[in-house]
């Protein structure tokens, strides 16, 4: 097997296969202020997490405590 056609298999692999959600997620893009970006971020960093993670809890607590259906 040629290096170009391992390559080829590892993404077909990661194409076929999905190992999590983040096959089901699409991107979106917010603006904050910038202090509260550095201070999302350092509180990510501090509890060993990503600034997606809290804010996707942060919107599915939102959602399940109005009601919201996800679908």
């Amino acid at each position: 097997m040629t290096s170009y056609q391992w390559v080829c298999s590892v993404a077909k692999n990661k194409i076929d296969s999905p190992k999590s959600d983040d096959a089901k997620k699409a991107n979106t893009s917010l603006r904050l202020h910038r202090k509260t970006l550095k201070a999302l971020k350092t509180r990510a960093i501090e509890e060993d997490t990503s600034v997606q993670k809290i804010i996707e809890d942060l919107v599915n607590g939102y959602l399940k405590k109005t009601g919201t259906k996800k679908t």
